[in-house]
């Protein structure tokens, strides 16, 4: 059986980015509204997020801190980065 240790070769790796990627995967994201199963309300995301649309130009600048919400042409997520 093999050893865990919490925090260091547990799953959870606390990263940022796959939290926000498990909560968003495959959502639409919405104006308004309640958080559910099938959408995601625009206020409940963080304070520094860009929402990226296909072909939609973006800055090249490094920000840590921001989360990069790429969609489909449909507005649902189909990735997460931080940058």
């Amino acid at each position: 059986m093999p050893l865990v240790v919490p925090g260091i070769t547990s799953n959870n790796s606390g990263d940022k980015t796959e939290e926000w990627m498990s909560k968003l995967a495959g959502k639409k994201l919405c104006d308004d509204g309640p958080t559910n199963e099938t959408n995601f309300c625009k206020t409940d995301l963080p304070k520094e997020t860009r929402i990226i649309s296909p072909g939609m130009m973006v800055t090249k600048d490094f920000n840590p801190d921001r989360l990069n919400v790429h969609v489909n042409d449909d507005g649902t997520v189909s990735h997460v980065v931080h940058g």
